[in-house]
Parts: structure tokens; sequence; C-alpha cells
């Protein structure tokens, strides 16, 4: 077999270079993420362990009742949530939070090596190894910690790290990239679009049968396994949101309404409120229509497709929903890393935004939160750039999808072949 000299991830005299500048970056990082978290440095802003300290445990000491904390309102999550507040209790020898602190540090843990594995030793595609580039690694690397200690004081990480897992089983195994789907969207819902941009029945059937099984374990165990949906359905416009915008330049032209913590988060109350959460569902809705035009559209669809439209159809339910939370840029993160593990994608400028996004997110919450509630000009550009950020990182990965899987004019390369353009990043890998 032929091999193109440099490329990563395909055989070569002496193998792809093990980069440990990359593992040595995320060691640092993740140990000054630990170091907040414990609160042997404290991080500037509001408290962001609180929600894990007093939430979490909450709900965990209702949980090992066996049943779901119907009488708080800020309990938003499908059942299999219930797995990742109660699992602290494998660390027995460990009090509630310092035990969740260290199984976030495993989940960020296992996102790397998943992705590392799939970077330095790739799947075989029909026709060979499919081209493979460490730069989605680095995204994975860098990306987490500029969201600062938020990222291990959420369980959000947790199922990044299934939907990573996912994607990248998707190339050889779809049932088994089935499965953690439907475990992911046990989780918290969005890992079900991760099958988006997959083609085969296989996965789809798998997913399907995982989530009905899961369902009714849930069902039948636990009272009120789906009350969530009751609970989302009431929510408004958080104050982070696209949405959001709207009001915090309101207040500067008399607007009356006022900033509280409602269903878990700080949103907006008050005249025109429900009027704009309206607006942001039509937009889901419109999104949804889109991807579906897509879906219907699509005619190419390549090993690094699937990531690609997952990718972008968590960025349009991420950038129209009601609630922008900081963790929600952790999807993106993993999501753009598996993308950009493989050389094919052309999800690389939507990736930057994303990280640049996460830079402005940490800033937004937790340093610069008061700013934002406040709604004061800090606080108003630090979310007109972030978010602006989001919707630029949507509307490219969009085009960039269609013009990929639609309206391409080159007859589509063979799976384990690299393109042209392929070639001109060849330089980007180490």
């Amino acid at each position: 077999m032929r091999t193109n000299k440099g490329q990563v991830g395909m055989a070569g005299a002496k193998g792809p270079r093990f980069p440990y500048v990359l593992l040595a970056t995320w060691g640092l990082t993740r140990l000054l993420l630990l170091l907040f978290v414990f609160k042997v440095f404290v991080f500037p802003g509001p408290d962001v362990t609180s929600d894990v300290s007093v939430t979490y445990q909450n709900w965990y000491e209702v949980l090992r009742t066996g049943t779901f904390p119907l009488d708080d309102v800020t309990w938003q999550y499908p059942p299999a949530a219930a797995l990742a507040i109660l699992s602290p209790a494998l660390l027995p020898f460990l009090a509630y939070t310092e035990a969740f602190f260290v199984l976030a540090f495993a989940a960020d843990l296992i996102a790397l090596g998943l992705l590392l594995y799939a970077a330095l030793r790739p799947a075989a595609g029909e026709d060979g190894p499919v081209p493979v580039s460490v730069r989605g690694v680095w995204v994975w690397v860098i990306g987490v910690p500029l969201l600062g200690p938020t990222v291990y004081s959420r369980y959000d990480v947790m199922v990044t790290a299934v939907a990573v897992a996912a994607l990248l089983a998707g190339v050889r195994h779809p049932k088994v990239m089935g499965v953690l789907a439907a475990l992911g969207a046990m989780l918290k819902v969005w890992p079900l679009l991760l099958l988006v941009g997959t083609t085969g029945r296989k996965a789809w059937a798998a997913a399907a049968a995982a989530a009905a099984a899961l369902a009714s374990v849930f069902v039948v165990s636990m009272p009120g396994a789906f009350a969530f949906l009751t609970f989302q359905r009431d929510r408004g416009t958080e104050v982070e949101s696209l949405g959001s915008l709207v009001f915090h330049v309101a207040r500067h032209h008399g607007w009356e309404g006022q900033v509280l913590l409602n269903y878990g988060s700080v949103e907006f109350l008050g005249p025109y409120v429900d009027v704009v959460s309206t607006v942001a569902l039509m937009l889901t809705g419109l999104a949804f229509g889109w991807l579906l035009l897509w879906r219907l559209c699509a005619t190419r669809f390549l090993v690094h497709t699937a990531a690609d439209a997952a990718f972008m159809a968590v960025l349009l339910f991420t950038t129209t929903s009601r609630v922008i939370s900081p963790q929600y840029l952790v999807w993106l993160v993993g999501l753009a890393a598996v993308c950009l593990i493989f050389r094919g994608s052309r999800m690389g400028w939507p990736a930057v935004m994303v990280l640049v996004a996460c830079l402005f997110t940490v800033l937004e919450f937790p340093i610069f939160f008061a700013d934002v509630v406040a709604s004061t000009d800090l606080g108003i550009e630090l979310l007109v750039i972030r978010n602006g950020l989001l919707v630029a990182a949507t509307v490219t990965a969009g085009v960039l999808l269609w013009r990929d899987t639609v309206s391409y004019a080159d007859p589509a390369p063979a799976p384990g072949r690299a393109t042209p353009a392929d070639a001109d990043e060849e330089s980007l890998a180490s």
C-alpha cells in the first residue's frame, strides 16, 4: 500500500511521532483546573463549584431513596442523569464533591485517550486507512481549560466523553455508536443529534432499541423519570442566551423587567420575555427544518460526514436555545475535536470560532458575570462577541457542510484516501 509522507495515522517507516508536547499541555492545564475546583487557588467570580456541593449533592440524597427529585423544578434532565449524579458513590473514600471532581477529570482523560487513539491509530476504511490528524486532539486539550473550572463542576464533560466515544465508534461499529448515542441522549438529550449524519440503519435501530430499554428500566424502577419535560417547557430566557441581548439593551431604554434566579438559572422576567422565548423556540424549529432539508438533499456521505453533521446540529440547537449555559460549550469542543480528527473535515474555521467563544465564555461567566447580570456595557459586549462567534460558527459550518455533501463539484474520493485539499493540511499534523 502506498502512503503519503508525513501523513499522521498512515503507516510509515517509523510511524507517527508520539505527541509529548500535547500530553504535557493537557497535564498542566488539567492540574490547574483541579487546583481551582479544590480551591487551592480561587478563580475570580462566583463559586462555580456550588452546583456540585449544593445542588448535585441534594439530588444525590434524594436519588439514593429510589426516586427522582420531583419537588425540585431545577431537575430538568433525562433519567440517566441520575447515574452521573450518583457516580461519586463509586469513590466512597472521598467526600461527594471531591469524588465528583475526580470523576469529571477521569471523563476528560477518557475523552483525551479516545481522541489520541483515533489520531494515532486510525480505523481502516474500505480502501485503506482513514487519513487522520492530531489537530482534533489539540482542540480538546486547548478548549476545555479555556472554559475554566466550570468544566469539572458540571456533569456535561461526562456526557461529552460518551458522545466522543459514539462518533469515533461509528466509523467501524455503527451499532455501538447507536447504543452510545442513546445512552448520551438519556443523560442529556443532545447526543441524539449524533445520528443526524448517519446513513446506515444499524445505528438508528441500535439507538432506538437501547433508548427503549433504558427508558423502560427507569420508568419501572423510579417514578417520575420523564417529569423533566414539563420543567423544561416552563423555562424562560436566560441572561446568557442570544435572545437575552434584546433585554440587556432594553434595560438601558426603560424596560421594566427584572433578572431573577428561575428554574435553576438566572433569567429575565417581565414584559415581552414570553415573546422572545417563543421566537427562540421557532428558531429551533427552523433549525430542525434546515437539518431535515440537508438530510434530504445530501448525496455524498464521507467518513467524516457524521461528525461534521453532529457538530453542525449541536451548534444550531445551542445557538437558538433559550439557555446558553457555559457548559454547553464543552459539547461543541468535544464534537469539534472529533471532526478535526479526520483530515477530510472542513470544520476547521468553525472549530476555531468555538475555541475563541470559549475564551469569551469564561470571561462572561464566571469572571464578569456580575456585569452580565447588571447589563453593563462590558457585560453586553462580552455576550455580543461570544454569541456572535457562535452564530458565525453555525452559519459557516452550515455552508461548509452543504458544500461538502450537497453542492460539491468534485467526485467523491474513496473513504480511505486523501483529497487534494488534504495535502495542504499535512503540515498541521505533528
